[in-house]
């Protein structure tokens, strides 16, 4: 790993983004959108929004991240930009961790500003700081964003990236608490939701929903979603191809 490498791949992503408005504001806007109509959707009930929003809180940014990422690293391969870039000093790790620098600035300002419109003008108001529920928010972005990388190694075309987001978000989605509670699963998908990274993005809003302080829980969850992150990184270092065949 060279680290003067992995800043420079850092800036050229994000150039990139800055350059690209429709998904700054895929990134930026739609989660504060989607938060305002959630709160429109109940009504402005307090209740009823302060126990699903807070949730939602975490996953909205993880799916936009998701999709954001897979489709861009997939549009390095098929351009042939990876391809030149990996005959160049440039390692693998470099590369994915220049990705995961650069997305994670950007996974910082959507959970802030996502945070800001909820916490404020929507008014939710959970038991946690807002130190703590930002920070949730931003590893759940970010888990987001090293899952897209991951995935992307997979995928032959854009459409087929696209695909993976009901294929491998929305199961996570249904069986993460969101839903329903996990205790009153059958057992077999009670087990597999164990080891959903969602489940622990989504189990840490809820805390924060009912404790004010950084609990034993809580930090399970915490380290759970930034371990997958990490895991995720490095397996899309071993998985990334130069180009789609």
């Amino acid at each position: 790993m060279n680290a003067r490498v992995t800043l420079a791949t850092a800036r050229r992503v994000l150039a990139q983004l800055h350059g690209d408005h429709r998904t700054v504001a895929l990134l930026l806007i739609v989660p504060c959108v989607l938060m305002a109509l959630l709160y429109w959707v109940f009504d402005g009930d307090e209740r009823v929004f302060g126990r699903v929003g807070l949730m939602l809180l975490g996953v909205f940014p993880f799916v936009t991240m998701f999709l954001v990422t897979s489709v861009a690293m997939l549009r390095e391969r098929t351009s042939g930009t990876l391809e030149r870039l990996l005959t160049t000093p440039l390692a693998k790790l470099d590369l994915l961790l220049g990705y995961a620098l650069a997305f994670g600035v950007a996974a910082l300002v959507q959970a802030a500003l996502a945070s800001a419109l909820a916490l404020g003008p929507l008014g939710l108001d959970p038991a946690g700081s807002v130190t703590l529920v930002l920070t949730l928010a931003v590893a759940n972005a970010v888990l987001g964003m090293a899952l897209g990388l991951l995935v992307s190694a997979f995928a032959q075309s854009e459409f087929q990236a696209v695909q993976f987001l009901p294929a491998f978000v929305l199961p996570q989605l249904l069986l993460c608490g969101l839903i329903a509670p996990r205790d009153q699963m059958a057992g077999a998908l009670e087990a597999i939701s164990t080891v959903l990274p969602m489940t622990y993005a989504v189990d840490g809003m809820n805390q924060l929903a009912r404790t004010s302080e950084l609990s034993g829980d809580l930090l399970v969850d915490l380290l759970v979603v930034v371990g997958a992150a990490a895991a995720a990184l490095a397996l899309g270092a071993g998985t990334l191809r130069r180009r789609t065949a």
